[in-house]
């Protein structure tokens, strides 16, 4: 696995718009699924009255998710190119599936925006598509799916694409960002292999595209940031916490501190996939053996980094914020829920400092009274309980956010400044 570049790859778009069907389509031809599995979940899936859906069915493995015929979890499949070595990451559509889509596209270093040749962008479109930019995924390849759907038309496609530029371009995406792609993931056409019905079109198939992505510059020369997904205690082992690599490089034998839990150890060992790593690198997830340190001492939140170099712990922070979506309006003393890398910590709101325009980030209102959706602010946050972040400027991954409450985001941004306390 380790010869070719590694790429995170988050597939995000409008619920029954083909993201789980186009995935499985790539799995299978790509040949890490086999045809005979597809078969078995079409079977399965003709039983249900659901035909369409067998190769969603590849990425959902969970029975109530078939009868219920949504994706639910972030599921990580990985499939290999000539060029690159890819884990997806399939991001739910419905809306109180968001954070997990939140949780998924802060460690993508690309994103397919799956849009539906006949739908075209809807609300979720633009959701999914303002998160992806606030956290920072840098390249986005647009699949305008169920080209069978349309006829395999050409001016259809290219109305689509209209479309769908005007929104990446309202949120702030570059033309060199952005690479468009027509697609029909239930029949193949252009998928990963020739483009079918539609003789017309000259670029790239999907394949071809995800393989022209570039590879991230790894923030290998950062300090270390490991955020906690889970802890295990595993018999005769020890402590072994799990979490992704953001920056830094992991090794046998370095003391950790933990944030905010403030506690010390040693690493002993690191594993991913069940195999002994000698270290691990940014966008590596890892199970790593820490002596010293017991099973109730660290928790999910928690980011591992060096002692020389500890995690900030916030007192205060100051963020710029993209409100997405506020039934009414945002007054100082609002306290919603923060998501950041594996935290979840709610924060008050207690300076509204600046408005900005959302197009060009200038200044246009010093100390607003309000913000409602749409708006672009600077902001001052004060956490409810110790809570790990970082300038995202400094540490990009451990500096963005989303902002959750009613079951939906409401806002999204990154950390400006901290002003850290004192542990």
């Amino acid at each position: 696995m380790a010869e070719k570049p590694h790429l995170n790859i988050v597939f995000i778009g409008h619920v029954d718009h083909g993201k789980s069907t186009l995935v499985g389509r790539m799995l299978l031809d790509t040949g890490t699924i086999e045809q005979h599995i597809i078969d078995k979940y079409r079977k399965e899936a003709e039983e249900k009255g659901k035909a369409s859906f067998e190769f969603a069915w590849v990425m959902d493995g969970l029975k109530e998710e078939r009868e219920r015929g949504v994706t639910i979890d972030v599921a990580h499949k990985k499939f290999m190119s000539e060029k690159y070595y890819f884990t997806i990451i399939d991001a739910p559509g419905h809306r109180d599936f968001v954070k997990n889509m939140i949780t998924g596209t802060s460690q993508a270093d690309a994103a397919v925006l799956v849009v539906a040749g006949p739908e075209g962008v809807m609300a979720q479109t633009k959701e999914h598509v303002f998160l992806a930019r606030t956290l920072g995924v840098a390249q986005l390849i647009v699949a305008i799916n169920k080209m069978d759907a349309i006829g395999y038309d050409e001016a259809k496609y290219k109305a689509v694409v209209e479309e769908v530029t005007k929104l990446v371009k309202s949120v702030g995406y570059k033309d060199d960002q952005v690479n468009f792609v027509p697609v029909s993931a239930i029949k193949g056409d252009n998928a990963a292999k020739d483009p079918g019905e539609m003789g017309w079109w000259k670029g790239n198939t999907l394949l071809g595209q995800l393989n022209d992505l570039k590879e991230p510059p790894k923030s290998t020369n950062l300090a270390l940031r490991v955020p906690v997904q889970d802890v295990y205690t595993i018999t005769g082992i020890g402590t072994v916490p799990v979490g992704r690599v953001e920056t830094g490089t992991l090794k046998p034998d370095m003391k950790l501190v933990f944030m905010p839990s403030n506690k010390v150890g040693e690493v002993k060992s690191i594993e991913m996939h069940h195999e002994i790593l000698p270290k691990a690198e940014p966008g590596d997830n890892v199970g790593f053996n820490v002596r010293g340190i017991g099973k109730n001492d660290i928790r999910r939140g928690d980011v591992a980094g060096p002692v020389d170099s500890p995690p900030s712990v916030a007192k205060t922070f100051t963020a710029q914020i993209m409100v997405l979506n506020h039934p009414s309006v945002l007054t100082v003393g609002y306290t919603p829920v923060f998501h950041c890398h594996t935290a979840q910590v709610a924060c008050t709101f207690i300076e509204l400092q600046k408005k900005l325009d959302p197009r060009t980030g200038e200044v246009s209102e010093e100390n607003p009274q309000f913000l409602k959706t749409g708006d672009a602010a600077i902001v001052k946050l004060q956490p409810s309980r110790p809570f790990v972040i970082e300038k995202a400027k400094e540490f990009p991954q451990l500096g963005r956010f989303a902002i959750r409450d009613m079951g939906q985001t409401v806002a999204a941004g990154m950390c400006i400044d901290v002003e850290k306390k004192e542990m």
